[in-house]
């Protein structure tokens, strides 16, 4: 495991992950801040354009409740519930407006059986279990695989620390078809919401527009740079696969 740890591919495969990641938060929270000081001519809190956009949408019976945290904003498809985080919920400004319009999407989608939140919501179980235990068994794998081409006994077919690696492979390969699944239904989502906001007259002017995609383009680079980081992840751990099987 040591030698996994060490390993200068495996690091920079981790590094660049690690960048892309604080980069889009980093990108997510200045825009965020920067329009959080633009208030909407509407007068609107976030928690009233949410409830705007989603009568507008044609989404009844949605609760929308104030949430912990700091951008902690997001939509439950099993109890059809709306959460907010204070910043957002109370918030009158062009970034709550926009996230809260954003997250209001997807109680759409959910009312309009958008097929990729559906899916998506399908997977979320098997979606945890994959992200709780791929290491498990890949890196037991990895030690076992190393084990046997050192010693004497390897055979023909796959050895047990090569089934064990493909066991990681496949749960991780969950985690990353989750994450690819969810940048086609964060966009929706996104899309939805700026046309609802200017069709209800929640945004009224082209700065309050430009703010909007704004906010929302940034929040989309943090999905695309999960996905590019699980992406990298996963074709690390199919290649040191593959060497495992030339030994």
């Amino acid at each position: 495991m040591l030698w996994f740890l060490t390993d200068p591919l495996y690091l920079v495969v981790t590094l660049v992950g690690l960048g892309l990641s604080l980069w889009a938060q980093a990108k997510v929270k200045s825009s965020f801040r920067a329009f959080e000081r633009v208030p909407v001519r509407s007068g609107m809190s976030g928690a009233e354009a949410a409830a705007a956009v989603v009568r507008a949408g044609g989404a009844g019976g949605i609760r929308i409740e104030r949430h912990k945290g700091f951008l902690t904003d997001h939509y439950d498809p099993r109890s059809r519930t709306l959460r907010l985080s204070p910043a957002v919920y109370d918030g009158r400004s062009v970034s709550a407006v926009a996230v809260a319009a954003h997250e209001a999407g997807h109680a759409i989608q959910d009312a309009t059986a958008y097929p990729l939140l559906q899916f998506r919501t399908k997977m979320v179980a098997a979606t945890n279990i994959g992200n709780r235990l791929w290491a498990i068994p890949f890196l037991f794998g990895l030690m076992l695989s190393g084990a046997v081409s050192r010693g004497a006994g390897a055979t023909s077919g796959w050895s047990g620390g090569q089934i064990l690696m493909a066991i990681g492979i496949l749960l991780f390969g969950l985690v990353v078809l989750f994450q690819l699944v969810t940048l086609p239904v964060e966009i929706d989502a996104s899309r939805r919401a700026k046309s609802v906001l200017a069709s209800a007259g929640i945004v009224t002017s082209q700065e309050e527009a430009v703010g909007v995609s704004k906010v929302l383009d940034a929040a989309a680079w943090t999905y695309v740079a999960a996905a590019a980081a699980g992406v990298l992840q996963l074709l690390y751990m199919i290649m040191r696969f593959q060497q495992s099987d030339r030994r």
